[in-house]
């Protein structure tokens, strides 16, 4: 129990990279937390996006490795918003305060589907250069609580945070993978009634992404062949959305492969954003782009054959 709590990662990470709260909306109550590291002189980080269960500091495996390579990363934790274009609104609002005008997005779960809708609602002043999507959905009546999402709100946080473990792995998982719900678990009892109904409600109110308006946006997909809280279904879906998409396929991983399976995520992460290196867009320290390219090109040697079509 409580092994990635205690990880020396996890300590480090929280002893060196401050947390920052941001308020940006006229209600001082809405209040941003972030981790941001990095090169201050790149202008297009990538902004991490956590699930429903998830905290800012779910990403610190993404968030020490990426730095460490030279690259801007911004991990968030999301105020209390109720609906997808009060987050939006936002969420521009935050980026026009951080002074960036165009960022790279990793969003798992609800994370993705936020992502994909803030990409959609700035598209006619771009403010995404890209998306990587973790075990993401593209529309939320995937998960049949459209008819409960106006009441959410309502119901006592032990209520709310039994609709989210009931999407946690119940099988037999690895180790790494057991670590990763413990985690998860954990995160979720630090979040209030009202940031879990919050999010509950952004995740299942009637919304769907409109592909359309978002067609020209880079796209890798990364997901898990095996038990996760998306369905098949929800995953063809996003297939045929993105059809020129980049997939990344693990074999295992569940629900948080971004911390069961960090090593994989953060090199399709890199991978995902090489296409970028050299233009106004690239999320690393141009000093750092050779060693890194020499990294990633020994860690896919090693690991050809292990099921990623990037």
């Amino acid at each position: 129990m409580e092994e990635i709590r205690v990880s020396p990662d996890y300590n480090w990470f929280r002893s060196t990279v401050p947390l920052k709260r941001i308020v940006v909306d006229d209600d001082d109550s809405k209040v941003w937390a972030l981790y941001d590291a990095g090169p201050r002189s790149i202008r297009c980080p990538i902004v991490l996006l956590p699930p429903v269960s998830g905290t800012a500091d779910v990403f610190f495996q993404q968030v020490l490795a990426l730095t460490a390579w030279g690259y801007r990363v911004i991990s968030l934790q999301y105020p209390v918003y109720w609906d997808i274009v009060e987050f939006c609104d936002g969420f521009r609002k935050l980026l026009d305060h951080l002074q960036l005008d165009k960022v790279h997005l990793f969003g798992a779960s609800l994370g993705g589907f936020l992502a994909q809708k803030f990409a959609e609602y700035t598209h006619k002043s771009p403010r995404v250069q890209s998306l990587v999507l973790c075990n993401a959905f593209s529309d939320t009546s995937i998960f049949n609580q459209t008819w409960t999402a106006n009441s959410f709100w309502l119901m006592p946080g032990f209520m709310l945070k039994k609709i989210v473990l009931g999407n946690f792995s119940r099988g037999p998982v690895d180790q790494k993978m057991a670590d990763a719900i413990d985690f998860m678990v954990d995160r979720l009892e630090s979040l209030s009634q009202a940031e879990l109904a919050s999010r509950l409600t952004l995740n299942c109110q009637n919304s769907y992404v409109e592909p359309h308006k978002i067609k020209d946006t880079r796209v890798t997909i990364i997901d898990v062949f095996d038990q996760s809280a998306l369905s098949h279904e929800a995953k063809e879906e996003m297939y045929k959305l993105y059809p020129d998409a980049r997939r990344a396929h693990l074999k295992t991983g569940g629900n948080f492969p971004y911390l069961s399976r960090s090593a994989e995520v953060n090199l399709y992460i890199q991978i995902h954003l090489r296409q970028f290196h050299g233009t106004r867009y690239a999320a690393i320290d141009p000093a750092m782009v050779s060693a890194e390219e020499l990294e990633v090109q020994g860690f896919q040697s090693n690991t050809d054959g292990d099921g990623s079509d990037s």
